[in-house]
């Protein structure tokens, strides 16, 4: 096992090599290896040379330079993106934070308990020193602030600490260039409902005359950013793909909507293939006897495992759609069998309802969601990874080659339909906005009542076959 430790590092020419050189010492977990990637952030006070000496002295430091100033956030992004070990910890270069505590930030990390872990200065069991009140007041402020966009009861958002699995912090985009870094992880952290543990530190704080650089000003920057990220869902590093597509929690009024079309032919033994992040599971497995949430993604089945940890009836597991050895041993376990936004992804899309046909039970039924209408393939479909857009006539016959009967046809979101066609087919659009995708959400209401009586085929197909007994 190896932790990354990613040290940023701007102007801090008194206390580099001191904290460089606690920090190589520091204790680890027994048999853990370090590597230290430091990102200097053009510094202009002589740290660099210093940097540069210390890098040639010890191989497990990495140095990193930027040639502009650009903040904090930027130096833990670029830190990031070239850590290799399994674990990432945060380090500032300023000694205010204690080496001394990796073993307890790590702990929680090593037992499969948490996905992130938080160093506190105000639990009790660290030393700390006594700060100005305003100062410790902003910090208190912005945690509580933090909490209630978040739902989370944290003491200390605004820590330096912050430890993660290296594959969860590596698919979480950081936009933020300064201190701003710090609530936009809480944030994204709490809306990918990673499993966050809070651990006491110590901490050693300067005053501003002994070189501290965060200020009144970072303050108001951070609740603005608490608040811009409670509105945004930019939750992963690939915006766009299927991984767009599971950020439709923010849109929860088209998801219920989805959600009581399929509720009304759902059985009680529920197989779910290419469940995301439990976007729609979410709001169907009430009343089920078993729930099976399938996902090829491991970023997905984790956040599958998180959301239903203390779900007793719903199980998570790997399942590819195109692998049929994945679904050997599902024959006949299934009433219901789900598979929302999966055709349009995969490349023989057949076979995949012949693998879902196998596990479903004599007399199932096979719930599909899919976009249709191959004329509106365009610039849109592209962005989001579509490999195709079906016709009705098209899935009947592949549904009736399967064994499967058509029971019900439901077209969906009508008045997308020419809106996506002028935005996909004439200006070449590549991005969904997630301005109209809220506004198109809170307007819900309306547009499912326009499907009745709006005389053209629906933006999506949700369709249900029944299997032949």
């Amino acid at each position: 096992m190896k932790v990354s430790i990613l040290v940023p590092v701007y102007n801090e020419r008194t206390l580099a090599r001191g904290c460089l050189e606690a920090v190589i010492a520091a204790r680890l977990p027994e048999q853990m290896d370090r590597e230290l990637v430091v990102v200097d952030d053009c510094s202009t006070d002589g740290t660099s040379a210093i940097l540069d000496q210390i890098a040639s002295e010890q191989s497990c430091i990495r140095l990193i330079k930027h040639k502009v100033n650009q903040g904090k956030g930027a130096a833990v992004r670029t830190a990031i993106q070239n850590a290799t070990g399994d674990f990432c910890l945060i380090q500032d270069a300023d000694l205010e934070y204690d080496p001394s505590d990796y073993p307890r930030l790590l702990q929680p990390l090593l037992d499969g308990r948490a996905d992130a872990v938080f160093g506190s200065r105000y639990l009790s069991g660290g030393q700390m020193r006594v700060l100005p009140f305003w100062h410790s007041l902003m910090n208190k402020t912005l945690t509580g602030f933090s909490n209630m966009f978040c739902n989370l009861d944290l003491t200390d958002m605004e820590t330096c600490y912050k430890a993660f699995r290296t594959d969860l912090l590596k698919s979480i985009p950081i936009r933020s260039d300064r201190f701003g870094i710090e609530p936009e992880l809480t944030m994204k952290c709490a809306k990918r409902r990673l499993r966050i543990y809070e651990v006491p530190i110590s901490y050693h704080g300067r005053t501003y005359e002994e070189g501290k650089k965060i200020g009144w000003k970072d303050g108001l920057k951070a609740l603005g950013a608490i608040l811009y990220f409670y509105f945004v869902d930019d939750l992963y590093v690939a915006p766009y793909g299927r991984a767009f597509l599971n950020n439709l929690t923010g849109t929860p009024q088209y998801v219920s909507w989805t959600a009581g079309l399929l509720r009304r032919h759902m059985g009680v033994e529920i197989l779910e293939i290419g469940a995301g992040i439990g976007t729609m599971a979410g709001n169907l497995i009430g009343r089920r006897l078993r729930y099976v949430a399938c996902e090829k993604d491991p970023l997905y089945l984790h956040s599958l495992k998180n959301r239903f940890l203390r779900t007793p009836h719903v199980e998570v597991r790997h399942l590819d759609p195109a692998e049929p050895e994945d679904f050997r041993d599902l024959h006949e376990n299934f009433d219901t069998i789900l598979c929302l936004n999966v055709l349009e992804y995969v490349d023989q899309p057949e076979a995949v309802i012949g693998f879902a046909a196998g596990a479903l039970k004599p007399d199932g039924r096979l719930l599909l969601l899919v976009p249709q209408g191959p004329g509106l393939f365009g610039s849109l479909d592209q962005t989001l990874g579509h490999k195709r857009r079906f016709a009705l006539s098209n899935l009947k016959e592949i549904l009736d080659r399967n064994g499967f009967q058509l029971d019900r046809v439901y077209q969906v979101n009508k008045v997308s339909r020419p809106v996506w066609f002028f935005s996909s087919r004439f200006l070449h659009t590549r991005k969904l906005s997630k301005l109209t995708l809220k506004l198109f959400d809170k307007t819900a209401w309306l547009w499912r009542r326009l499907d009745l009586i709006l005389p053209w085929k629906g933006l999506s197909l949700i369709v249900v076959a029944r299997k032949r007994a």
